[in-house]
């Protein structure tokens, strides 16, 4: 894994809300896993990024776990 500077951090903010369409969705730079970055939607953890460098591409790769008791309405 590799470091995620500000500057990516920005970019991929940017294309997620354009993606999804949606201002709410923040990234938060971790202090302690610079490796990854943790995804907000309006305000609350929903996820992480890591970003991956293999064979000289890189790509990124967005975790969300989702609990059962939260599937149920």
């Amino acid at each position: 894994m590799s470091n995620i500077s500000s500057q990516e951090a920005a970019k991929l903010q940017d294309y997620l809300q354009k993606t999804f369409g949606n201002k709410g969705i923040a990234l938060r730079v971790r202090e302690k896993a610079q490796d990854s970055v943790e995804v907000l939607l309006n305000g609350e953890f929903i996820g992480t990024i890591y970003k991956d460098e293999e064979d000289g591409e890189i790509s990124y790769d967005f975790n969300m776990a989702i609990l059962s008791m939260d599937l149920a309405a």
